[in-house]
């Protein structure tokens, strides 16, 4: 247990992901604004990755998200599209993504937002803040309930 919740292994995550709610308070800032704030996440959980935690649109504080031009390709959930996240004359680039039109098993997370921990100043999980997911590519959040070794940093691209 850790800080109340179990320990998860993200070796022990399923391939494909697995879609799950999470009732646990979520939370974005940037630029001494919150940016987001929800009990009503959805985790992302996937083989040797830390769970990505989507928002829905109505936890983001409206305004402060203008599209990018950037798009990428999940081969389980489609195309992204990215946002760069405005706010206190800050610019955060790409610093979220969503997933207008999901692949089907992922509908629940449709239009929902996932920001990368790096990019933005503070995210928290339960109280506790996390820490990002090394190589900044997948956006993971890592807190003292999940456990590793994570996919991500150099030389792991072949996991």
């Amino acid at each position: 247990m850790s800080g109340g919740r179990p320990v998860e292994s993200v070796w022990d995550y399923p391939r494909p992901p697995a879609v799950r709610p999470c009732g646990d308070l979520v939370t974005v800032e940037f630029a001494g604004m919150m940016v987001a704030e929800t009990r009503h996440a959805v985790r992302v959980l996937e083989t040797s990755h830390p769970p990505v935690f989507y928002l829905p649109p109505v936890a983001v504080a409206p305004g402060l998200l203008r599209p990018s031009d950037r798009r990428s390709w999940c081969e389980w959930k489609g195309e992204a599209v990215y946002w760069h996240l405005t706010a206190g004359g800050r610019v955060a680039a790409d610093a979220a993504w969503s997933y207008p039109d999901p692949s089907p098993g992922f509908e629940d997370i449709r239009d929902h937002l996932a920001f990368y921990p790096s990019r933005v100043d503070r995210c928290v999980v339960a109280g506790e803040e996390v820490t990002s997911q090394e190589g900044d590519f997948y956006g993971g959040w890592i807190t003292s309930a999940i456990e590793g070794p994570f996919k991500g940093p150099p030389g792991t691209s072949g996991w």
